[in-house]
Formats: C-alpha cells, structure tokens, sequence
C-alpha cells in the first residue's frame, strides 16, 4: 500500500511519535539524550515550530508541535537524520536507527492540545522509568518538569499550557499538576495515537460522505478530531492537493517550470540551481518558488530539495516571489495560453 500524503499547514497541530527499529532503543544514556535535544533546539529555532510537550523513552519519543510557515517534515528530516548519524558513529552501529517514518497525527486543537500534553508528559511513568508522580516532576528528559519550572528548556514553549490554567504562574502550575495526577488512572489511551478510521473508510472524502450521513469520526493514522474539523482540513489542504494534480495531468512539474522560468528570465537551464547571487537568478529562482507552491502546490520541502536549497532559504524565496510576480513584467511571463493555472 502507498504511503499516505502528510497533512500539513500554516497553524496545523501534530502529534509526533518516533520509534526504533524492531522496537530497539534509540537513546543509550544521558548523551544520547542531550544531543538529541541540542538538535532539536537548533531545529526548532530555524523552522520556527513550537514544541509544547516531549518525552524521551528509550526506545520511542513522543512531541506535540505546531507548525509555522515552515513544514513540519523540515524540522523532523534535519532532526532524525543528523541524530541517526551522530548515534550510528558513536556506537559504532550501521543501518537504519528508526522504525520507518516518523508517525505524525494532526490534531484539533480546541480538543485535544491538553489531553495530548497530558499523555505526552505521562508517558515516562506508564513507561516504568520512574515510580510516581514526585518521580515524574523531577524526571529531567520530559517536558512535564519544565512546566514546573524545576527544569529550564528555553526552548519548550510553556505559556501556552500554563496559561490555559490561570493568569499567574504559581497557580497555573499548581492546577497543571492536579491535572497531571487526575489523568494518571487513565493508563494508555489509544485514541490518542491513531486508529486507521481513513484507512477503512476509504479514504477523506469518503469521511466527509460518512459525515453527510451522520456518521461521527474521532481518531485516525493521520488525524484526531471530530468531522466537523476533518472538514476544515481538507478545506484547507484541498485547493494545494488539487492545483498540484490538475497540473500534473497537464504536463507541468519542476523541471519544466524550472526550463519554463530560465527561458523567459534569458537565464541558463543550470542559474537556479547555482550559487551565483545576481539579481536577475534571485528573482527568478523567488519568482520559481512562488510558482512552484502557489499554482502548482508543491510545498517547500519539495522545492527546497529540487533547488538544493534549505527550506529556510525556499520559504524567504516563496515570501519574495510573491512580490516579484505581482509586478505586470513578471506576471506578463505567463501569457492567455501558458498560464499553469
């Protein structure tokens, strides 16, 4: 069976889980762990995600993030890559680290962002690693004790939970924590990790036809909500996935829009690609990116690998094609019969 596409916005919550292969353990000790931090920190600033609750398992890791203008994958490629080669070389080891993808779940929000945080952050004492919940607030590779404040990880955001508690500091921490404790009793809970509810229905829009019907949805490989926000979602996501099939049956992909740009910029098939920073390949390359994401809907991880480029870099590019393609002599590239879209 065919991987199922990501789902991913501007805003879009997830649910990441990370595994080793044939259930080993991905974190050997404390060095392990703080590595696998730094680069998530370093990670975090450059793709200006947020990361509201994590937990460190030896052999699985568990993160509930928000996406900004760039995509979740950005953030999780650079992450699991660099770590699996810094773990493979230093415990002299070869092959694959982790169990196929990362899982990632999108969620809704206004549901779920507490129960999630609360299971996330509970998973250190279902997991056996320490004894109870005075284990668990002293437990340093969880994010459970930075809400605390007995633990300091800058870049764990922590205003947000707590603020859904109470103004003040001390006792939104305090009310957290009762929450935490009240939450104990529930053991696993596998609605919050996924069910293959898409899967068996055949797919998203056969959701929406379950839903026309009454039928009411709740948990999913790929998302955890209720229909209502299974709508939305496809709202959001259904103009990319559409622009970017129509265009494909078309003929167009990023090569020839790539031999389509050069050509009407008089530039050589290569000056995207290259390392040269005149104006004239900058504006092309920007004016590239926004065509590439905008009419023909493929997102930055996409443009950022054909260009090789950072997707940092493709998302500035995107921002200023933008402005780029609203000037008439840009825009005038595409005439009546050329126009992708």
């Amino acid at each position: 069976m065919p991987r199922q596409a990501r789902i991913d916005f501007e805003g879009a919550l997830h649910h990441v889980i990370i595994r080793g292969i044939n259930r080993a353990n991905i974190f050997l000790d404390d060095r392990d762990r703080n590595q696998f931090l730094i680069r998530l920190e370093l990670g975090l600033e450059e793709t200006g995600l947020d990361c509201y609750a994590w937990a460190l398992i030896p052999n699985h890791a568990h993160f509930l993030f928000q996406t900004g203008h760039i995509p979740l994958s950005a953030l999780m490629r650079r992450l699991l890559t660099g770590y699996a080669l810094y773990f493979n070389l230093r415990h002299k080891r070869t092959g694959h680290l982790f169990q196929n993808r990362y899982k990632s779940i999108l969620c809704q929000k206004e549901s779920y962002f507490l129960q999630l945080v609360r299971y996330i952050h509970l998973n250190p004492l279902r997991a056996g690693l320490i004894p109870d919940i005075s284990g668990l607030n002293a437990f340093k590779w969880c994010g459970h004790g930075v809400l605390l404040g007995l633990n300091r990880f800058s870049w764990q955001n922590t205003d947000e939970v707590l603020a859904r508690f109470a103004s003040r500091t001390l006792p939104s921490r305090r009310r957290y924590l009762n929450f935490i404790i009240k939450g104990i009793p529930e053991g696993r809970r596998p609605d919050l990790v996924g069910g293959g509810l898409i899967r068996s229905a055949g797919g998203w829009h056969n959701l929406l036809e379950l839903r026309r019907m009454g039928e009411r949805c709740c948990g999913d490989e790929r998302i955890l909500g209720d229909s209502d926000f299974i709508e939305r979602v496809l709202a959001k996501t259904k103009d990319r996935f559409t622009k970017k099939e129509t265009n494909l049956r078309k003929g167009w992909n990023l090569n020839k829009l790539e031999k389509y740009v050069t050509e009407k910029s008089g530039l050589g098939i290569n000056a995207l690609k290259s390392k040269k920073r005149t104006s004239e390949i900058s504006n092309a390359r920007a004016l590239f990116t926004w065509w590439a994401a905008n009419r023909l809907g493929f997102n930055l991880t996409e443009i950022a690998t054909f260009l090789e480029i950072s997707v940092p870099a493709a998302f500035k590019a995107v921002r200023r094609g933008e402005e780029i393609s609203r000037q008439s002599k840009f825009e005038s590239l595409f005439d009546h019969n050329e126009r992708i879209s």
